[in-house]
């Protein structure tokens, strides 16, 4: 479990970043949970350029 967290948070981190680490996300036990945090993260960065779209137009 802990290893499984640790690769989410890794793949959060790697998904703010905007860059991703092949080999964690192909390692057979902790690819899914690193893929997966990787796509949370990009989902955060959509939705913080999206935030900032909506403050620029409304202004």
């Amino acid at each position: 479990m802990d290893e499984a967290l640790l690769a989410y948070c890794e793949g959060l981190a790697d998904g703010c970043a905007g860059h991703r680490n092949a080999g964690r996300a192909g390692h057979p036990a902790t690819g899914a949970d690193y893929r997966r945090g990787f796509l949370d993260g990009r989902l955060e960065v959509f939705r913080m350029l999206a935030g900032v779209r909506q403050m620029l137009e409304g202004a």
